[in-house]
């Protein structure tokens, strides 16, 4: 089975969380590995639909109101996930984000929260 690529932004960025998802095989980049370090989310968001990657992040109230402006004003992104700060271990976390990829026929213009 063939993942989507995710693009983590510094929000959600952890070196701990970058391992174990590597290490479970999802192919990803970081906002530093793309040198997109310190700018508007905005932009990331951009950069994440520019490289048809889903955009992991951690700044909830921000991204959710970003998806709801591009799809009311006809723009298309790649997908967002929402994830609550470190409410589960880097290895439980990663298991949630593969589930959530692994069961989107298509992530493209989707907007999904990470809950328990």
């Amino acid at each position: 089975m063939t993942l989507p690529e995710l693009y983590i932004d510094e929000d959600a960025q952890s070196n701990a969380l970058i391992r174990a998802l590597r290490s479970r095989g999802v192919p990803l980049l970081t906002t530093s590995e793309a040198g997109m370090s310190k700018q508007t989310d905005e932009e990331q968001l951009r950069f994440a639909t520019s490289q048809n990657r889903v955009l992991l992040t951690s700044n909830i109230a921000e991204f959710a109101r970003m998806h709801r402006d591009w799809l009311a004003g006809g723009k298309s992104h790649s997908g967002i996930i929402l994830v609550r700060e470190q409410k589960w271990g880097p290895g439980e976390l990663a298991q949630r984000i593969i589930r959530v990829l692994a069961q989107l026929p298509s992530v493209l213009n989707r907007l999904e929260f990470l809950s328990s």
